[in-house]
């Protein structure tokens, strides 16, 4: 089997959002660099993949300048970095192709958010013939308000509404929907183990 690990969205853009207080692991980059390092050793490869919302005027619009990785996280010579402007990482972007090129058969998916990118991204992968594993505590999520939750809440307004989802709930629900049907989700201790 050849391997490529997807780091997906890891990038400077989510630290600037309040929400990223109540995230599900604030230090991601931490447990990501671990796992990217343990994928360098084994010789596989590394596709870095940002988000971008060009002329949005948000923390994603390049513009702004926080499209960019997480401290810590870097990619070394020959990882390529892509953008994209859809939640998975392959509409719109050459990564089927690169992958193709380098005879990739499996990728591991790591990166931010759990239930958008990272589970959409290995949803495609699945889809497209590649075997997933989804590095599940090496993905990070904010927690969802509820559909129809007054704009402009703050983070503890969004908390104490009993009807938003936390963090750990919409990783538990991407665990269920993936396993066994799109991906073997593993932790990290269990991917390097």
């Amino acid at each position: 089997m050849t391997t490529a690990l997807l780091v997906i969205d890891a990038q400077r853009s989510f630290l600037q959002r309040e929400s990223w207080s109540a995230a599900s692991d604030p230090e991601i980059a931490d447990t990501i660099a671990r796992l990217v390092e343990h994928h360098r050793d084994r010789g596989d490869h590394i596709v870095w993949v940002l988000h971008t919302q060009p002329g949005s005027g948000t923390v994603f619009d390049p513009a702004r300048g926080f499209v960019e990785l997480m401290e810590g996280l870097s990619p070394a010579e020959g990882e390529p970095v892509r953008t994209k402007t859809v939640h998975n990482a392959f509409t719109g972007t050459d990564l089927s192709e690169v992958l193709a090129d380098w005879g990739v058969d499996e990728v591991t998916v790591c990166g931010v958010r759990t239930e958008q990118c990272c589970e959409t991204t290995a949803r495609v992968a699945s889809d497209l013939g590649l075997r997933v594993t989804f590095a599940v505590d090496a993905t990070a999520t904010e927690p969802i308000e509820a559909p129809g939750s007054p704009a402009g809440r703050s983070v503890a307004e969004i908390l104490a509404d009993p009807r938003t989802l936390l963090p750990e709930d919409i990783i538990t629900r991407t665990v269920y929907a993936l396993s066994g049907r799109f991906a073997d989700v593993r932790t990290v201790a269990e991917i390097i183990g």
